[in-house]
């Protein structure tokens, strides 16, 4: 399990690293956006510039996994975005459902080995 998530980790940390440089510079092709809702959200995305937000919290969370530093905190900054990354597929783009998983398993493995770090979060506040 140590291995799996070790890998889990770097490959992770270097997906959310490459992908989110290539919100700011570009540097991979991504082709025509896809027609419908789709095109039409992410046309909205990249336009408001949001996609650069995103993308930031993506690099400061990948490079905090690949240096193995923060790695609880870089899984809560990257808890949303990949969430939102599953509706979206979900709803929107069902033909990407292969690498979201892929990015989906890897959180989880990283997670369970950070689990204890986690644990405050679980416990009920006490009323008063």
């Amino acid at each position: 399990m140590k291995i799996a998530a070790t890998i889990a980790r770097y490959l992770m940390g270097l997906i959310f690293v490459v992908f989110g440089l290539n919100k700011f510079f570009n540097f991979i092709p991504t082709g025509p956006l896809p027609g419908g809702l789709a095109g039409q959200f992410m046309t909205v995305f990249i336009a408001t510039k949001y996609a650069m937000l995103v993308g930031s919290f993506e690099v400061v969370a990948g490079l905090f996994l690949l240096a193995n530093r923060f790695v609880p905190l870089a899984l809560a900054f990257l808890a949303p975005v990949i969430v939102n990354i599953l509706f979206v597929t979900a709803t929107m783009t069902p033909q990407a459902v292969g690498p979201t998983a892929v990015v989906t398993l890897c959180w989880i493995l990283v997670y369970f080995r950070v689990r204890s770090e986690f644990a405050p979060l679980y416990k009920p506040t006490k009323q008063e």
